[in-house]
C-alpha cells in the first residue's frame, strides 16, 4: 500500500505544488522519484518526529497541504501533543501517514507493533481516521485527503487485500464497502488485514455458511447508517483489526450499536487482548500467534453462528 500511496501522491504534486511531503529520515528508495521531482515540495526533516509536525503545521497554516511520512509509532505517538496542540486545534491541512500499522514491523519489537495507534488518535478531536484495506482504497483515500479539509490520518501496512475494485465503482469517501455478500455472519474490517477477511469468508463458504466482508476504510467519519443497518440484519456481527480490542473499529462498532438500540444475537472483536505483544516476528506469524489468522477467524465464526 506504501508503493500505491507514493504513486497517486507523486500525480497528484504534478498537478497541485501546494501539496508537500515531508520524511522522518526513511522511505528513501520509495521516495527517491518524488524527491528528485519535484525538490520544493519534498523535506528530509530527519529523525525528529516532533520538529516534523510543527514544519509541517507551519507550512499548511502557510496554505500548503503537507504529509508528514513515518512508521506508524513514530508520526503518531512520539508527536502526539504536537498533532493535538498544532495541527488538529487549528485544522491544519497536516496529513500523517504511517507506514507499519500493526505488526507491519513486528520482528523489530513493541517500540515498532502500532496497535494503539487507531484508538488514541481516534480520541482526539478534529482527526480525521483513516485505514485502507487494499491498493484501490490506498490510492483513493490520498485523492480524498487532498481535498478533505483539517488534520488527517492515513493507516498503512505492509499487507493488502489486493485489489477489491469492481469495474465501474465509484469511490465514496468515509462509506463502509461492502466486498462480498452473505447472511448468516459479517465482518467489518479495517486495513490490510481485510485480505485475511476475505480468506475466511472463503473457507467458511466451504463449510456451507454465507459471510459478509465489509471493508472500513475510514473510522472518521464513521458511516453510521451501513454499520447499523448490517448489524439489525445479521446476527452474527465480528469486527477484525490489527490493533488492540480497545478504541479501535471494534470499540467505534460497540459503541455505534448501543448508541442507537441495535444489539446483535452475537458479537465479538477480533483484536490484540491483554498486554503488550513480547513477542516478536513477521506480520504473520504474530497475527497467528493473536489469533488474527484465517483458521483462528473461520473457527471463532463457526462457533458463533452454531451458539445462536
Amino acid at each position: 500500500m506504501r508503493d500505491a500511496f507514493i504513486a497517486r501522491l507523486f500525480d497528484l504534486a504534478k498537478a497541485d505544488e501546494r501539496i508537500c511531503l515531508i520524511t522522518g529520515d526513511l522511505g528513501f528508495g520509495v521516495l527517491d522519484k518524488f524527491a528528485a521531482t519535484f525538490p520544493k515540495q519534498y523535506l528530509n526533516a530527519g529523525v525528529a518526529e516532533q520538529n516534523m509536525t510543527g514544519l509541517a503545521t507551519g507550512m499548511a497554516l502557510d496554505g500548503r497541504i503537507a504529509f508528514t511520512y513515518s512508521i506508524a509509532n513514530f508520526p503518531t505517538l512520539r508527536c502526539l501533543e504536537q498533532l493535538r496542540n498544532d495541527a488538529a486545534y487549528h485544522d491544519a491541512n497536516v496529513k500523517v501517514v504511517s507506514i507499519g500499522g500493526g505488526f507491519s514491523y513486528g520482528a523489530l519489537g513493541m517500540s515498532h507493533h502500532a496497535t494503539e495507534d487507531l484508538a488514541i488518535l481516534r480520541a482526539l478531536p478534529q482527526i480525521t481516521v483513516t485505514s485502507p484495506g487494499c491498493l484501490w482504497e490506498a490510492e483513493r483515500v490520498t485523492e480524498s485527503l487532498v481535498d478533505w479539509p483539517g488534520t488527517c490520518y492515513l493507516r498503512l501496512d505492509k499487507s493488502d487485500a489486493g485489489r477489491t475494485d469492481v469495474a465501474g465503482e465509484s469511490f465514496q469517501f468515509g462509506k463502509i464497502r461492502t466486498i462480498r455478500e452473505g447472511s448468516d455472519a459479517a465482518i467489518f474490517a479495517t486495513g490490510g488485514i481485510l485480505g485475511v477477511a476475505l480468506d475466511a469468508s472463503e473457507e467458511l463458504g466451504k463449510r456451507g455458511y454465507s459471510v459478509r466482508v465489509l471493508s472500513v476504510h475510514s473510522l472518521r467519519p464513521f458511516d453510521t447508517e451501513t454499520a447499523l443497518d448490517v448489524c439489525g440484519n445479521v446476527k452474527v456481527v465480528t469486527t477484525l483489526e490489527e490493533h488492540g480490542v480497545g478504541g479501535g473499529l471494534g470499540g467505534l462498532m460497540a459503541e455505534t450499536c448501543l448508541e442507537n438500540g441495535i444489539v446483535p444475537s452475537r458479537f465479538f472483536r477480533f483484536g490484540l487482548r491483554g498486554g503488550f505483544s513480547s513477542i516478536v516476528g513477521s506480520q504473520s506469524y504474530l497475527r497467528k500467534r493473536h489469533g488474527l489468522d484465517t483458521d483462528a477467524i473461520v473457527e471463532k465464526i463457526c462457533a458463533l453462528i452454531q451458539a445462536r
